[in-house]
């Protein structure tokens, strides 16, 4: 008799293992991204470049900006259909799609001869890029156990970052063998990436609370079962099937139409509120003013600080290298300093380099000679430490955050959202730098200091704690009607997860097993959390 052994999912992987490989494909994609955000400080100052496409000379700077620039528009536009895409198609099929759409944009770039090719090229990738982007994020969140979550997320960024210095030092290599190879082959690597993406996320879990929102509850099961390395009749993964499914039916009965989001509503979750905090923390990193750096540091430090292009070119590869390690810092600091510490110690080490980044070019460019280049020389080194207070926090959190703080319902649409407004910010920012260093000198770094001194307080009072927490607790969280002002509820802002959450987890375990041992379906409802527990 032939024994026919049954085939597991995921080639048998299941638990940490798992999660390893979802990872290694989030991460890539943001490797991809960050590559993809750098590559093109290095081609703006390429000469080959520069006439192939006519954008030599100071009378070309808007057009040359508007090409850097536009690739956010496509960016943008692809958030815009993650609205859709994430939803309909699941998170995994919408990163192949997006993967697909911009391998179309990397191969019209690499082979482009003219000014339209390039524009569309950009855009192209712009919106591949787009919908990785907001959906990468969700499916890490989605299928990560809370206390991993923050650092995987954060990982992520880590990634990014290591891509974005990869690139930068490939542009400096490639500058000293020059003509067309110096641009064409740094965008042609991408494909690197792409591949990696098409060989590991079609095999991997899609998210299962996508898959139960859809009705696939079986499916669903079997990926928190893989996820948790627990059989499928465990307690817990029942009760974790509970809670989601729970959430689920909630929302979809307090559902608020796009329409009436403005209007009160007693049984609403808060939906506006989380979509403007999760689209607000993009919109605070973008005016942070971190793609000054990402696009034109070479530029900056030829312009603004007077480097010669080679020097230029290998400080923003070196300084790609510091920004890697203070990201890296972040995966360690996340929970233990949560979301709302990261971001406020953050922003606060932007607001002070900039200050003095201002301070310092203003008497650069007041002075002449040696006295010049001592204070445009000792501006770098803020330079430098700008991108570290970046990396250990408002680099990876303003992504993360949007997946936890919207509603399941509303996650897809809410992080497409935030996606969105950071692209569309970064396009102003990124269309306006070139023409603003060029026309007002050390005065355009003023708007960058007063933006971030004004951060402080709206993260400080309006941003509840994510950290420490699953999904479905910050949904019980907003059906509780909170205070828009979180420091008035200690347990809105502390960092470990508060005790009223672990017991009504523990009880819904206990109920679950209870059920099962007396025979009971294990379907029986969820038990909403009263701030009391069942004895």
């Amino acid at each position: 008799m032939t024994v026919v052994k049954e085939k597991k999912p995921y080639f048998g992987l299941t638990g940490g293992w798992l999660t390893v490989w979802v990872t290694i494909a989030c991460a890539t994609d943001m490797s991809l991204f960050g590559y993809d955000q750098g590559v093109f400080s290095g081609v703006v100052i390429t000469k080959d470049f520069l006439q192939i496409h006519n954008l030599e000379g100071p009378t070309k700077t808007t057009t040359l900006s508007t090409v850097t620039a536009i690739y956010d528009v496509g960016c943008f536009l692809g958030a815009i259909l993650a609205f859709t895409l994430g939803e309909r198609f699941g998170r995994k099929k919408s990163i192949l799609w997006g993967t697909t759409i911009m391998a179309i944009g990397t191969v019209l770039q690499a082979s482009s001869f003219s000014l339209p090719q390039i524009f569309v090229g950009r855009v192209v990738s712009g919106i591949g890029n787009g919908i990785n982007t907001a959906c990468a994020p969700i499916w890490q969140s989605e299928t990560s156990q809370s206390r991993w979550r923050g650092r995987l997320v954060t990982f992520e960024m880590m990634m990014n970052i290591a891509g974005y210095a990869t690139v930068n030092w490939i542009n400096y290599g490639l500058s000293f063998v020059g003509g067309a190879i110096a641009w064409r082959l740094p965008i042609a690597l991408q494909a690197v990436f792409l591949i990696v993406l098409w060989s590991t996320v079609p095999w991997l879990p899609e998210s299962p609370r996508w898959l139960l929102m859809h009705g696939r509850e079986e499916e669903a099961v079997e990926v928190i079962s893989c996820l948790e390395a627990k059989p499928i009749d465990d307690p817990f993964i029942i009760a974790q099937r509970n809670e989601i499914e729970y959430t689920i039916r909630y929302e979809r009965d307090n559902a608020v139409r796009w329409r009436d989001l403005l209007k009160k509503n007693d049984n609403d979750t808060k939906t506006l509120r989380r979509l403007l905090l999760g689209a607000g923390s993009q919109f605070m990193q973008q005016f942070g003013g971190i793609n000054i750096m990402s696009y034109y540091l070479p530029t900056v430090l030829e312009q603004a600080v007077g480097m010669g292009e080679s020097m230029a070119r290998l400080l923003t590869a070196c300084n790609a290298i510091s920004y890697m390690i203070f990201s890296g810092l972040a995966v360690l600091l996340i929970e233990r300093m949560g979301r709302r510490g990261l971001m406020l110690l953050s922003t606060f080490g932007q607001f002070m380099c900039f200050l003095i980044i201002t301070i310092l070019l203003r008497y650069s460019e007041n002075t002449t000679g040696d006295e010049s280049k001592k204070f445009g020389s000792a501006s770098v080194a803020f330079f430098f430490l700008f991108h570290g207070a970046f990396g250990i926090g408002m680099l990876g959190i303003p992504w993360l955050y949007p997946t936890e703080i919207n509603s399941l319902p509303m996650r897809t649409k809410g992080a497409a959202l935030a996606t969105a407004t950071d692209w569309i910010t970064n396009f102003a920012i990124v269309e306006i730098t070139p023409i603003g260093i060029q026309s007002i000198g050390w005065k355009f770094w003023i708007v960058w200091t007063v933006t971030n001194a004004c951060f402080l307080p709206i993260l400080y009072f309006f941003y509840p704690e994510t950290a420490n927490r699953s999904l479905e607790d910050i949904d019980t969280y907003y059906r509780s009607n909170p205070s828009l002002i979180v420091t008035r509820d200690p347990d809105a802002i502390c960092r470990a997860r508060p005790q009223k959450y672990i017991e009504h987890e523990d009880e819904e375990v206990r109920r679950t097993a209870k059920d099962k041992v007396m025979g009971q379906p294990v379907e029986a409802e969820h038990v909403e959390y009263t701030g009391e527990t069942t004895e």
